[in-house]
């Protein structure tokens, strides 16, 4: 008899690319983070005094790590490296130079000061992509400008849609262009791999806060364009269609998202028990809802407060109407959706203890892709990927951390 072997699992996608990270804080890390989810080898590159600014950021996690710091180098390995000195430049250039990839965010202008820009790095590696993250683009006036998440939600606009009407600008709770950015160059750097499977060669992929902080615009921003105004404000509410928002119930908050006529019939008879508002013209379609908002909302809500919200969602899930808790935070991370999706991945920090992770989003064949490597300590792979990959003995590493090369 033949023994049945067990099916290895798949490589993950991206196995086999290796990525040099030399960038910072949140928006390249974040890039970064994304090809290491599916399966790259991230080589984190950090000063070796300071580390990545984030560090510092956050919730202390032992001694180096923070909760800032953690949420965006999951999958990474990280190395220490003075990259202002010359071995330490002369070290990431020949990293490089085995690599698929090159992230960084440096002002424009620092990476070709270090001997790492792309056209210095493609004349020893022509098949690399090299990913440029600023804060404005590259070729416009405005490209020696550093760029910030929240100046960056100030000047694209996005901070005037948020709030209810009347309030002043509001950013958003997380740096929302910064991680926007982040996913925008991770789909670029992609796409140029692909590219380079048929031409042999790589690309300069130059992306820009200020860029992808528009497009968070989005259908707004189309509004804005064709009205020749501001779009006003909805705060959790809908600008188009009604009942559609965040509302209270007599012992919490919940979303109800009444979507079409046909919805809102079932809505008023079968949850809320007023079978005769579809009857009223005022409210019997959405435009005539969208229209007498104003009206319908405030009835709405007190009726609202009437029920439980354990009850309303109960009907409004019999009634197939799209519902749920609004919940905090920290319930949110707990809550056993979040558990039974695998979102959140715990492991042993040889400094804090039992520590959590957020699980990468990517699903594929049924299965998400792992945390292979909890968030790193600073520096802890040096001596294994320069062993690893520049073949540096003992005498040669214990030289440049004599040195404070690394």
């Amino acid at each position: 008899m033949h023994q049945q072997q067990t099916a290895l699992p798949p490589p993950l996608p991206l196995t086999g690319v290796r990525v040099l990270d030399l960038s910072r804080v949140l928006a390249g890390p974040m890039c970064a983070m994304a090809l290491a989810d599916l399966g790259a080898d991230v080589i984190k590159v950090e000063h070796p005094a300071r580390g990545d600014d984030t560090r510092d950021w956050g919730v202390r996690i032992g001694t180096r790590n923070t909760s800032y710091f953690n949420s965006a180098n999951r999958n990474k390995r990280s190395i220490s490296l003075d990259l202002q000195s010359e071995d330490g430049a002369k070290l990431a250039r020949a990293l490089a130079a085995q690599s698929d990839v090159v992230i960084q965010n440096f002002k424009v202008g620092g990476a070709e000061k270090l001997g790492l820009g792309y056209e210095q790095l493609r004349a020893d590696n022509p098949r690399l992509v090299y990913c440029s993250i600023s804060g404005y683009a590259r070729f416009s006036p405005e490209a020696e400008r550093p760029g910030y998440d929240l100046v960056v939600q100030g000047e694209s606009g996005v901070m005037a849609t948020n709030g209810e009407a009347g309030q002043g600008p509001l950013k958003f709770g997380v740096a929302a262009v910064d991680m926007f950015t982040g996913m925008y160059s991770a789909q670029a750097i992609l796409a140029a791999l692909f590219a380079r499977q048929s031409t042999g060669q790589g690309r300069h992929v130059q992306m820009a806060l200020y860029d992808c902080g528009l497009m968070i615009a989005s259908y707004y921003g189309m509004e804005a364009l064709l009205k020749g105004e501001d779009p006003p404000k909805f705060g959790n509410a809908h600008p188009s269609i009604v009942p559609y928002g965040v509302f209270d119930a007599a012992d919490g908050p919940l979303v109800i998202t009444v979507g079409n006529n046909g919805q809102f019939q079932r809505f008023c008879r079968d949850v809320i028990d007023r079978p005769e508002w579809p009857e009223d013209e005022r409210f019997a379609t959405n435009t005539a809802r969208s229209a007498n908002r104003d009206i319908l909302l405030p009835a709405l809500r007190e009726v609202l407060r009437g029920f439980s919200r354990a009850d309303l969602l109960r009907r409004l899930t019999a009634a197939q109407i799209p519902c749920g808790e609004v919940l905090g935070m920290f319930d949110a991370l707990q809550s056993t959706r979040t558990a039974q999706a695998g979102l959140l991945h715990r492991y042993e920090d040889s400094e804090a203890g039992a520590q959590s992770v957020l699980a990468p989003p990517y699903a594929m064949d049924g299965q998400r892709m792992p945390v292979r490597r909890p968030p790193p300590h600073m520096g802890e792979h040096t001596r294994e990927v320069l062993t690893e990959l520049l073949a540096l003995d003992d005498g040669q590493i214990a030289a440049l951390q004599s040195r404070g090369v690394i």
